[in-house]
């Protein structure tokens, strides 16, 4: 391992399904270490996960950084948004935590949705119309279904704000990963005292909301768990997306395509997003903007789930055959069909494996294209590429397929974790007093090839979005 050049920084991405450290060179942006973890997701009714398993975790990656981790002068943590933690008086999970992916309280979504006024009344107040994935539906899902839990919570966090809380003793949030609950209106950067009462919500029990650039605390305690020095700098830490975004260093109108579990898109804006349709989440960033930004919940993992059903390896891709596939396999968020399944039209007797898996992939890219002219601000430059990020972004049929539905050039960023990546920016703004984003800029994390643009595929997506409209009626069948 070399010498670093300046302090070193620690930042934490704790996703979905396994949390991933980075040590990083404050100075430089070299990564000096790095430790990876997995915990497990309930295949149960919903999408569940013990946040003691997410602490374990992000234990045993720091632990596999040896001396660099003990090194560190500051860490931030990044994590999966939306996700409903409880904590009883002593600070310990109430039960499992209800994931963003968990669509059971699609009916209390709804129904908060008409109670306050209607989707524009959201929009122009909280800068979200909320769905399933919300914070809030998942509180009165939770307090209609377990009352007893609910009484039982002395503690309302989100999945970073646990485990920034386990190592400062402090309960705090940030902007960015607050502006994703719902009770939190983004016209006035504070709680929303009339949606809390209206779920039951006692505002004391959600955490302090950290200011961009502020300490969140320090590291309370050190030992066999935690290779850090008592007092060592903790940052607010913030969601994953507004994470990659300070990780890719992203300036005001450039998009960014990210291929994961979930696809999204989005980018930074300076003006407050309120979209009514509810397509476009109005999420507040880290640094002090506004991160408008539309999330699918089939991605990757749709397209990897078929391609396991055909036995054919992801890649193995055909051209032709007409056929739509709607990859819906866990309801949707994009477009809004909660309880949605898997749609297969076109389909005959010639029709070749690789071809229903490349109709996989158109499904899963259309899904994310159709929210990207509403992501992004009118008058912005068409002629930037796009940023494409996540497990995905490496993928031959991905590039390909983004680049033939999109027709625009594509940058694909060397630097891979980026939400640890702009977890540790941050943590290295705590150092500095720098920017986080243009600490990121230095360390020249975007840097990476651009793929020029190809003729777009219009009528691919025209046939797609035709099914669509056609099959929406029978689509989403189920309690409302």
């Amino acid at each position: 391992m070399s010498s670093a050049d300046g302090p070193l920084v620690v930042g934490v991405d704790s996703s979905t399904q396994s949390t991933k450290v980075l040590v990083v060179d404050a100075a430089t942006g070299a990564v000096m270490a790095s430790g990876h973890a997995p915990h497990t997701v309930s295949a149960g009714p919903g999408r569940e996960s013990d946040p003691e398993q997410w602490w374990t975790a992000l234990c045993e990656a720091l632990r596999q950084c040896g001396d660099a981790a003990r090194r560190a002068s500051a860490v931030s943590v990044g994590g999966q948004q939306h996700g409903l933690v409880t904590l009883d008086a002593h600070g310990r999970p109430v039960r499992p935590a209800l994931l963003w992916n968990d669509v059971r309280s699609a009916p209390q979504a709804r129904r908060l949705v008409d109670e306050l006024g209607g989707p524009k009344v959201w929009a122009e107040r909280v800068g979200s119309v909320p769905g399933a994935s919300f914070t809030v539906a998942k509180w009165a899902w939770l307090t209609e279904h377990e009352p007893d839990a609910a009484r039982a919570t002395a503690a309302v966090r989100l999945p970073h704000d646990y485990l920034t809380q386990r190592l400062t003793g402090d309960g705090t949030t940030d902007r960015g990963d607050v502006s994703g609950t719902g009770w939190w209106a983004s016209a006035t950067e504070s709680y929303d005292a009339d949606i809390l009462a209206r779920v039951g919500l006692d505002p004391a029990l959600l955490p302090r909301v950290v200011r961009p650039g502020e300490v969140a605390g320090t590291v309370h305690g050190s030992g066999a768990e935690l290779p850090f020095s008592k007092g060592t700098l903790v940052a607010a830490g913030t969601g994953d997306n507004a994470a990659a975004a300070l990780g890719l260093g992203l300036r005001p109108g450039t998009p960014v395509l990210s291929l994961g579990t979930s696809g999204t898109v989005y980018t930074v804006s300076r003006r407050r997003p309120a979209d009514p349709t509810g397509t476009v989440a109005g999420f507040a960033d880290a640094r002090g903007d506004w991160l408008p930004l539309a999330c699918t919940l089939n991605c990757t993992q749709a397209v990897d789930r078929l391609a396991a059903l055909l036995g054919l390896d992801r890649e193995a891709v055909e051209p032709g055959g007409g056929i739509t596939l709607l990859p819906y396999l866990d309801g949707e968020r994009t477009p809004d069909l909660p309880h949605a399944s898997g749609l297969l039209h076109g389909l005959r007797h010639d029709t070749t494996g690789g071809q229903l898996l490349q109709a996989a992939y158109d499904g899963a890219v259309h899904a994310l294209l159709g929210a990207l002219d509403l992501v992004l601000d009118t008058d912005a430059d068409l002629s930037v590429p796009l940023l494409l990020i996540g497990g995905g972004a490496r993928g031959g049929a991905w590039q390909r397929t983004v680049r033939r539905l999109s027709g625009r050039a594509v940058q694909v960023p060397e630097a891979r974790e980026l939400v640890a990546l702009g977890a540790a920016a941050q943590a290295a703004g705590l150092l500095t007093g720098e920017d986080p984003a243009a600490v990121a800029r230095r360390w020249g994390t975007a840097r990476g090839p651009v793929l020029e643009p190809v003729e777009r595929d219009a009528a691919t997506l025209a046939r797609i979005s035709g099914v669509l409209s056609d099959a929406a009626p029978l689509l989403d069948r189920g309690p409302r």
